[in-house]
């Protein structure tokens, strides 16, 4: 459908813009102390963002993932649409020099990025693969753990995105995936947004919905880990206390 390649290109394009430009809100430094906060919000402590390249610090997401993960030395993990590399990097820590993780992301701008941080930061334990989630540039049973960070909903198909984090994960693997999902019908203007897309609110699914397409996929032991209300500054009234930032763990 026409529609559905006009959304993927917006966001690919915005999303080059951001990785080109510096940040998620102006190409300068200045807004650095605002993305911190935001950070910090979402669930990062401020030793993990001290510790970690300046550039991969960019406020995209809605959780922290590594946090309830609880990865282990020597896993392979995969973060899906990995950004700057943020939660790589914290990954590839608690994985140790034994473990692997890798990056995807479907904005070559986005990778050169991430690879000039871990160039930067001397991570040897990490690989950043160009790639979309719908269609994952790895073998099948393959990785132990998959993270993501406020990506799937920006998918018009996520059954076949969690289908395809199934085919890869190795048998009894598992997933820890920040998400948003919304509580309430979204207004009709905002479902066809394009900029609403790229912010991750109109591809958002209803809390159950998101749920229920995780068991199709095949999963099993679904859990919301983490849940609170996203309220993002200068978000449209309609949408206060629609949205919502969860972590949801499953196992294949």
């Amino acid at each position: 459908m026409k529609k559905e390649k006009d959304i993927k290109k917006y966001v690919k394009d915005r999303y080059g813009k951001i990785a080109s430009e510096g940040s998620s809100c102006c190409p300068s430094s200045c807004c650095t102390p605002d993305i911190i906060k935001q950070e910090k919000s979402f669930g990062y402590s401020e030793q993990e963002i001290e510790n970690l390249p300046e550039d991969a610090v960019m406020g995209l997401g809605c959780g922290n993932p590594t946090a309830l993960a609880e990865l282990k030395e020597g896993e392979t993990v995969m973060d899906l649409g990995s950004g700057g590399g943020i939660d790589v990097f914290l990954a590839a820590q608690k994985v140790g020099e034994k473990g692997k993780v890798i990056g995807v992301d479907m904005t070559p701008e986005m990778i050169q990025r991430a690879r000039e941080n871990a160039r930067k930061g001397n991570y040897n334990n990490v690989e950043f693969r160009l790639g979309e989630i719908e269609n994952l540039p790895a073998a099948n049973d393959s990785v132990d753990v998959i993270i993501s960070n406020c990506v799937i909903n920006l998918s018009q198909d996520k059954l076949a995105v969690y289908k395809e984090i199934y085919r890869i994960l190795k048998p009894e693997g598992r997933i820890l995936i920040s998400d948003l999902v919304t509580e309430g019908e979204l207004p009709e203007e905002i479902r066809k947004s394009f900029a609403a897309w790229a912010e991750c609110i109109a591809g958002a699914l209803e809390k159950k919905e998101y749920l229920d397409t995780i068991k199709k996929a095949g999963f099993r032991d679904i859990t919301v880990v983490a849940e609170q209300p996203f309220n993002e500054q200068g978000m449209d009234i309609r949408l206060i206390g629609k949205i919502l930032s969860i972590q949801v763990k499953a196992y294949k």
